[in-house]
C-alpha cells in the first residue's frame, strides 16, 4: 500500500496522543446492520441523549456521507480522519461502506480513511481497502479463549446462517485472527479494542494483549465496559478507574496502549477533546434526507466485460465491473468494482444499486427486468449492447439513442445466465 504524499499518518489523534488536540475525525454512520450480537451492547439508529459507540442520531448514504463529508471540512478544517464506526459493523454493510470510504478517497485524497470492526466479515475487503489505501483499521477483540467468548457473544451471522454458543466464539475468533494478520501483511495500521467486562474477561486481558502483540498489531485500547441496561450485562458494574489501569499496565508490557479513548458515537464530529456532534447534529439530519444524485451529475459508466474491450457480459454473470469516465483525454477506465455474489436474489440489486451510485449507466450485453428496475429506480441506467466499450461509452455521456447498440439476441432469453432468483441474480 503506498501512502498519499498529502497525508501524515501521524495526524491521526485515535492512534497518536499527541495528535487529539490538533487534529479530528468525523464517523459516517452509514453502516447500520451487524453480523454479531454482543451481550454488552444496544444498538441505537435516532439517539440523541447517549455518548457511547453504537449510537446515531440518524444513517446516511454513500452519496448523503460525501455531501456531509464537504460540509463539515468546511466548518471544521482541522477533520484529519474520516471513519466508518457503525452503528453496526463496516462489513455487514459492505457495498455501503466501500462506497463511501470510494467517494471520500476520490473527493478528499488527502484524508485519512480509517474503520473499525468486529472483524467477522472484513476478510473480502482487505484487498479493497488497501487499494483506496485505508490506513488504520480498528478491530474489537475482547477475548482470545472461545470459552470466555462464548459468554461474551450471543450469536455471530456467516451469510444466513446463526451460530451460537462455542461454535460461535470459534468461528469470530478465527475470523479475527485471519484479518488481522492479513491486514498486517498489506501494510495497514492495526488497533485491537478489547472490552473489559468485570467477572467475564478482566483477568484475560493480558492474553489478548499477548496474542495481539504475536500478530504485529500496533496499539491497544482497553475499554471499560458501558453497563446498559437492555442486555445481558446491563447489571455488571462498570469497571472503575483502578482496575483499568491496572490492566493497561499488565497490557502495556505486550502493546502501546491508548489511554485517551473518548468511547465515540458512530456519528461522532470533531477534536477528541472538543467534540462538535451535538452542533453538526441539524446538519447531519439534512444530508439523511438527500435524495440521490441526479443522472447527469453521476460522472462514471459501469461495464460488463470480459476482456476490457468489448461489452460482452450479462450482468447477472459479472463478477465486477469496469468503471470508466469521460476526461479531456477521451474514456479513461479507473478502476475495477466487484459486484455483490451471485445467488443473493433482489438482495443483490439493491446492494449493486448503492456500489453504483456514482454511475449514471451501466453496459450490459443483457440485463433481468427485476435488476434493470432496481437499477434504474436507482438513478443508474442499464444500457444492453454489443460492440466496442467506447462506442457504448459516447452514447452514454452524449445522451444518444442507445437502441442501436443492442445485439440481435437477449443472452438472458436464450438462457445462457447463470444467475438465479431476483431476476438473473
Amino acid at each position: 500500500m503506498k501512502k498519499s504524499s498529502t497525508q501524515d499518518f501521524r495526524n491521526h489523534p485515535c492512534f497518536h496522543a499527541d495528535a487529539k488536540g490538533k487534529f479530528g475525525r468525523v464517523h459516517l454512520p452509514v453502516a447500520p446492520k451487524c453480523n454479531i450480537k454482543c451481550n454488552f451492547c444496544d444498538r441505537k439508529y435516532d439517539c440523541v441523549n447517549e455518548s457511547r459507540p453504537g449510537v446515531t442520531s440518524t444513517i446516511l448514504s454513500p452519496d448523503q456521507a460525501e455531501v456531509y463529508m464537504r460540509k463539515v471540512l468546511d466548518k471544521e478544517p482541522r477533520i484529519s480522519v474520516a471513519g466508518i464506526a457503525g452503528p453496526g459493523d463496516p462489513f455487514a454493510n459492505g457495498p455501503e461502506t466501500i462506497a463511501t470510504l470510494r467517494n471520500i478517497r476520490k473527493n478528499h485524497p488527502e484524508t485519512l480513511l480509517c474503520v473499525s470492526s468486529n472483524g467477522m466479515a472484513i476478510g473480502p475487503y482487505i484487498e479493497t481497502l488497501a487499494e483506496l489505501e485505508v490506513s488504520h483499521v480498528t478491530i474489537t477483540v475482547c477475548a482470545v479463549d472461545p470459552e470466555i467468548g462464548e459468554k461474551i457473544y450471543a450469536w455471530v451471522t456467516d451469510g444466513n446462517i446463526v451460530y451460537r454458543g462455542r461454535q460461535a466464539a470459534e468461528m469470530l475468533l478465527l475470523r479475527q485472527l485471519e484479518a488481522i494478520r492479513k491486514l498486517k501483511a498489506h501494510g495497514i495500521t492495526v488497533k485491537v479494542n478489547c472490552i473489559v467486562i468485570p467477572g467475564v474477561n478482566d483477568h484475560h486481558v493480558e492474553d489478548v494483549a499477548r496474542t495481539m502483540k504475536d500478530l504485529g498489531v500496533n496499539l491497544l485500547n482497553c475499554m471499560a465496559m458501558f453497563p446498559n441496561v437492555n442486555t445481558p450485562f446491563g447489571t455488571i458494574t462498570q469497571p472503575d478507574k483502578e482496575m483499568m489501569e491496572r490492566i493497561r499496565t499488565r497490557a502495556e508490557e505486550y502493546l502501546p496502549q491508548m489511554r485517551h479513548c473518548t468511547r465515540c458515537r458512530a456519528d461522532a464530529v470533531g477534536l477528541l477533546g472538543d467534540d462538535r456532534t451535538e452542533e453538526f447534529r441539524s446538519c447531519l439530519t439534512a444530508c439523511s434526507t438527500l435524495k440521490p444524485l441526479p443522472h447527469e451529475q453521476r460522472r462514471y459508466v459501469a461495464v460488463a466485460t470480459e476482456e476490457g474491450i468489448l461489452v460482452n457480459k450479462h450482468l447477472g454473470e459479472a463478477r465486477s465491473l469496469e468503471i470508466w469516465e469521460q476526461t479531456e483525454n477521451g474514456f479513461q477506465k479507473i478502476e475495477d468494482r466487484a459486484t455483490p455474489a451471485i445467488g443473493g436474489g433482489i438482495k443483490r440489486w439493491h446492494q449493486l444499486a448503492k456500489i453504483l451510485g456514482d454511475c449514471r449507466a451501466v453496459l450490459v450485453s443483457g440485463v433481468g427486468q427485476t435488476p434493470f428496475d432496481i437499477l434504474k429506480k436507482s438513478g443508474v441506467r442499464p444500457v444492453e449492447a454489443s460492440g466496442f466499450i467506447e462506442e457504448g461509452l459516447r452514447s452514454v455521456y452524449e445522451n444518444k439513442d442507445t437502441s442501436f447498440l443492442r445485439g440481435r439476441r437477449n443472452p438472458c432469453a436464450e438462457g445462457t445466465c447463470t444467475g438465479s432468483g431476483g431476476g438473473c441474480g
